[in-house]
């Protein structure tokens, strides 16, 4: 089901075909902007909880690293984090991520996305 604003789910009816996307995520001037069309890109359910997997386990990698000290726990956070977020766009949103043309911008939207998520904002 699309997302069309970053606390509503919006009907059915307006559920776009998979890997279909309206607009260049390049043309966004700011991330309120932004976030509208990155929830968009993250319409499938199981490409929305691969992300919340995938941040949950980058976040856990980035507080070890803090932990230890040990500098493969960022490799980690990064393959872990884009890995599963990754996974969810090509296999199940058939869409490419939005990180290839907006890499800050969707960077925040992941975190945006888990908090939403975490909070009961955005459904699992």
């Amino acid at each position: 089901m699309p997302l069309s604003h970053p606390t509503q789910v919006a009907s059915a009816s307006t559920e776009r075909p998979a890997g279909q996307t309206n607009s260049d995520p390049r043309q966004f001037k700011s991330f309120a902007e932004f976030y509208p069309f990155y929830l968009n890109e993250h319409s499938n359910r199981t490409c929305r909880r691969l992300h919340f997997v995938g941040t949950s386990l980058a976040l856990l990698f980035l507080i070890a690293l803090l932990a230890t000290g040990h500098a493969w726990y960022l490799l980690a956070a990064v393959l872990a984090g884009y890995g599963f977020a990754w996974i969810g766009h090509f296999v199940f949103e058939k869409n490419r991520p939005a990180s290839f043309k907006r890499p800050l911008y969707s960077f925040k939207g992941d975190w945006v996305l888990w908090r939403d998520m975490l909070t009961g904002k955005i459904p699992f």
